[in-house]
C-alpha cells in the first residue's frame, strides 16, 4: 500500500511512527543483529511499570539479572511479528537468569494483552504493562518496537530499534556476550 505525502503527514501528526507504518518483513534475523547498537554501559533512567495484576514494579525487581526490555503494542505490526521470537528467546535464556521484559503500551492493559498472548501462543513471557508509555519515553524510544539490553550490573549496553528474530543463534550469542559477568565485564 502506497501512501501519499498528505496521508503520511496525517498519520505522523496522529502519532504514528515509521515502524508502525511499515509491514512486517521476512528475514529480519540478519537485519536485526546488524541493527543492534552497542554502547558504553550507562545508567538507566528511572521508570516503573506494572504486572498483570496492576502491582507496581521497577527494574530493581530483577537486580543482578540481564534484561531485554522490549517496548511493544498489540496494534504494532512489527511488534506482533517479533513476539514469537521474543517468547522463544525467553525460553532459551531463562536458565541463564535472563528476563525478557516485554512492556506493552496498550492502553487497555492486561485485558488486551492476555487474549493476544493466548491467541498467538506466547507462553514464556511475563505480562508487563506500561499503558501510558512512560517507560518508553524515559528511555527515549523513537518508535515501536524498541529494545534495550541491560547487563547484570543494571546498565544499558545495547539497543535495537525495529523488529528482530531474537531467538536466532547469532542474536542469542550476542545477548549472552552483552549480559556481562558479575565481575563487571560487559
Amino acid at each position: 500500500m502506497l501512501l501519499g505525502r498528505r496521508s503520511l503527514l496525517s498519520l505522523f501528526a496522529a502519532g504514528a511512527t515509521l515502524t508502525t507504518l511499515l509491514p512486517a518483513r521476512q528475514g529480519i534475523a540478519a537485519e536485526g543483529l546488524g541493527k543492534l547498537s552497542r554502547s558504553v554501559p550507562r545508567p538507566l533512567p528511572e521508570f516503573g511499570f506494572t504486572d498483570a495484576a496492576g502491582a507496581p514494579k521497577t527494574l530493581a525487581d530483577f537486580a543482578g539479572r540481564p534484561v531485554l526490555i522490549n517496548f511493544w503494542a498489540t496494534w504494532c505490526g512489527p511488534c506482533v511479528a517479533e513476539m514469537p521470537a521474543l517468547d522463544r528467546a525467553q525460553r532459551a535464556l531463562a536458565g541463564e537468569g535472563w528476563v525478557v521484559l516485554a512492556l506493552s503500551s496498550d492502553r487497555a492493559g492486561a485485558s488486551q494483552v492476555e487474549p493476544f498472548y493466548a491467541r498467538t501462543g506466547v507462553k514464556s513471557l511475563g505480562l508487563w504493562l506500561d499503558p501510558r508509555g512512560a517507560a518508553a519515553r524515559a528511555f527515549g524510544a523513537r518508535g515501536l518496537p524498541t529494545s534495550v539490553i541491560v547487563n547484570r550490573q543494571g546498565r544499558e549496553v545495547a539497543r535495537l530499534e525495529g523488529a528482530a528474530e531474537w531467538d536466532e543463534p547469532g542474536m542469542l550469542q550476542a545477548l549472552r556476550a552483552l549480559a556481562g559477568e558479575a565481575t563487571g565485564a560487559t
